[in-house]
């Protein structure tokens, strides 16, 4: 089971609902996710897995399928899909071995997938997916298995032919197949982002999905309210209804539309006296639909037999704890450690984890200015807001965290107040330059004398008699007085001083 602090046992949302003519139904989804391993070879050969080369330059011969090429096992993707299992808390098989699945892949020259059906490299795990409202669902993991991927057939570049770019044939891939545990669209694309963190902070893959180093089948079905839970008491798949699968999604919005429409459909058909028939569907987002592609195949129709060219894969014990004890730290523990350590609020530790550079940035800054929290909020708010207007990411930040921490150090020492800070960080932000010596150079330093301060009190004292006398019957008043004495001190009076000085000269 997974290791919970206190503050990440949440309580388990509630499942989706979704109203049909005759009666309410509840949505199941399991899916699995293919993960490109990020490696610079292919799992079967020594090819480039370089991504935007030339058409079909990254192809050795055995992945062209070639007559008398065999396969040679990667060992480094063996040990990325180990170090996902374990990511993932999940059981290591020490042994585990390949099989054919024969199937017509017209991108595929060998004529058949070699993946792992009977004896996966990895066996049941858990993700812990946390939802926006507070609450968190356990998705169990049921296996990762490790396939070599196929190519990519070109039909937009002429009327009458099609092409085939087989640069991605042979890629290894790790299957992450999860039992049917989710229970609505806004949980399905939480799943595939928090395995998507895990796996950049593991470096196992890079998760752009926009390239199709992730995408995600997704398998929807309906069921009567209670129904779930019945399968979950007994492990008894006649409960739900019958599943059918969505391929290759490679946007978290397209997956959470994509079972909206599916779920509407599968309720339709029930309601309206039908049988809802297993199929694959592709999802059309221009239509905002799904249709059939074929009907669903069985294992027995690709006639799996294991791989007469390799060997079971046997690895030792010793081996993958070495790699259990160079794991990062992974997001759940950061995110516990944020909240420990800088007293972060739940809110504020998820929006620094939930993107690892993010993460480093918080840190480095933390450190700088001796203040978790008050790096976490110029991160957050400042930092990150005037990045997202600008479209740049943290890595394009023109803000170090040196910097950045070097102002909230000057505020913590006195030197200059937040509204100063505000205006230091707007100056290193688009011209650079050491915040301390930015403040020394052009006189914002913080006022701190009280003589001055007073001075400066009792002049607007003097010239407002009338607000004088409103503000002694009324002491709410007196923050007009504050507001000018900042206005007139250029905003480097300290904030405090002037407060108390107010307050004394109006009799408070």
């Amino acid at each position: 089971m997974l290791d919970l602090t206190p503050d990440q046992k949440k309580p388990t949302p509630k499942p989706r609902i979704v109203s049909g003519a005759k009666q309410d139904w509840e949505l199941v989804i399991g899916m699995e996710v293919h993960a490109q391993v990020a490696s610079r070879s292919k799992l079967f050969s020594g090819a480039s897995t370089q991504f935007g080369a030339e058409p079909n330059s990254n192809v050795a011969f055995v992945d062209a399928g070639m007559p008398g090429m065999l396969p040679v096992i990667n060992e480094f993707c063996v040990a990325q899909a180990v170090r996902t299992g374990l990511g993932l808390k999940a059981d290591i098989h020490l042994r585990s071995a390949f099989d054919r699945k024969n199937y017509f892949y017209p991108d595929l020259p060998q004529g058949y997938q070699i993946s792992q059906l009977y004896h996966p490299i990895v066996g049941e795990g858990e993700v812990l997916v946390e939802m926006g409202d507070g609450t968190a669902r356990t998705v169990r993991i049921e296996r990762i298995h490790i396939e070599q991927d196929a190519g990519k057939s070109i039909h937009d570049m002429d009327p009458a032919m099609s092409f085939v770019d087989l640069n991605r044939t042979g890629v290894a891939l790790m299957e992450i197949v999860s039992r049917p545990d989710i229970r609505g669209p806004e949980e399905a694309a939480a799943y595939v982002a928090k395995l998507r963190l895990i796996m950049l902070y593991l470096g196992t893959c890079d998760g752009n999905m926009q390239n199709g180093n992730l995408r995600a089948d997704v398998n929807v079905s309906i069921c009567q309210p209670g129904a779930w839970e019945k399968y979950r008491e007994t492990g008894d798949f006649s409960h739900l209804g019958t599943r059918c699968e969505i391929k290759n999604m490679n946007s978290l919005r397209f997956i959470q539309q994509a079972i909206e429409y599916e779920a509407r459909r599968q309720i339709a058909i029930v309601e309206g006296g039908g049988t809802v028939v297993q199929d694959t569907r592709l999802y059309d987002p221009d239509k905002g639909e799904t249709r059939s592609m074929r009907s669903k195949e069985e294992a027995h129709d690709y006639r799996y037999f294991p791989d007469p060219d390799l060997l079971p894969l046997e690895i030792e014990q010793a081996w993958v704890d070495d790699i259990a004890a160079n794991l990062p730290e992974l997001p759940d523990a950061k995110k516990a450690r944020f909240m420990g350590e800088h007293g972060l609020s739940d809110y504020d530790a998820s929006v620094l984890t939930a993107d690892l550079a993010a993460a480093h940035f918080f840190e480095a800054t933390a450190a700088e200015a001796g203040d978790g929290k008050a790096a976490a909020n110029w991160v957050i708010n400042e930092l990150f807001g005037r990045l997202k207007k600008e479209e740049h990411d943290i890595t394009e930040s023109p803000v170090s965290p040196q910097q950045l921490g070097g102002i909230i150090r000057l505020i913590r020492s006195g030197d200059i107040s937040g509204k100063i800070a505000k205006d230091v960080f707007e100056i290193v932000y688009s011209e650079g330059g050491d915040p301390a010596a930015i403040v020394e150079e052009r006189g914002l330093k913080q006022v701190t004398d009280t003589g001055e301060i007073e001075k400066a009190v009792d002049e607007i004292i003097a010239a407002n008699p009338a607000q004088v006398e409103k503000a002694k019957a009324n002491p709410k008043l007196a923050g007009w007085f504050v507001g000018q004495v900042m206005k007139a001190t250029g905003g480097k009076a300290n904030p405090k001083a002037v407060n108390e000085i107010v307050s004394a000269k109006l009799g408070h």
